[in-house]
């Protein structure tokens, strides 16, 4: 799955994603927790929030006083969230090429992101989010954990499952050191994963 594929079919359903899940009350309680320590532990600079989608999470940590600013290669999910929340940063912006300095980020955030992209790229995609943040700098990726890593038919487009110690490999071989991981299953939803690390020194 290419990216660019993966946008154009987000693009064709972003007021529908946004109207239906486009809001913070439509995430978990545990992820809300999860999300706000992680971003909390990097005071000292930005986070970017990388595919950042309709921009709930973006917004929603800004109004906790986080320096963040949203990225989405999905013109349509940018130009909702400019409208929908004035004064926070957005910009179209891909996972592979974040167009910031180098070490120039205290976090990103790759929430549910990452799930479209084809595992041969996700050394790629790895190493730039490597190359972007800073020594010591933070990472947190959500994504549906799976035994084996294969695709399934997502909603939108075809997505991913991942085996957790597969994906915490490939962060570990891309420069991280993997702090924790976190796994569970909501009723009614797929099987969920995060892996926090931080970039080595």
């Amino acid at each position: 799955m290419t990216i660019e594929r993966a946008s154009k079919a987000y693009g064709a359903r972003a007021a529908e994603y946004t109207r239906i899940l486009g809001n913070i009350d439509a995430t978990a309680p545990a992820d809300r927790e999860l999300i706000s320590s992680w971003a909390h532990a990097h005071p000292d600079g930005s986070i970017l929030d990388v595919g950042c989608g309709p921009g709930h999470w973006t917004n929603w940590l800004h109004e906790r006083g986080i320096d963040i600013e949203g990225v989405d290669p999905t013109p349509e999910f940018v130009d909702a969230a400019l409208r929908r929340f004035p004064g926070v940063r957005f910009r179209v912006g891909r996972a592979e090429q974040l167009d910031v300095a180098d070490s120039s980020l205290a976090g990103i955030l790759a929430w549910y992101s990452l799930i479209h992209l084809s595992p041969d790229r996700m050394p790629e995609v790895l190493a730039e989010f490597a190359r972007a943040l800073a020594p010591g700098g933070g990472l947190l990726v959500g994504f549906f954990d799976g035994a084996r890593l294969e695709p399934f038919d997502h909603a939108i487009t075809t997505a991913h499952y991942w085996p957790i110690d597969h994906l915490s490999f490939l962060i570990e071989q891309a420069g991280f050191a993997v702090t924790a991981h976190h796994t569970r299953v909501d009723p009614g939803t797929r099987p969920h994963g995060a892996i926090v690390a931080h970039r080595g020194g």
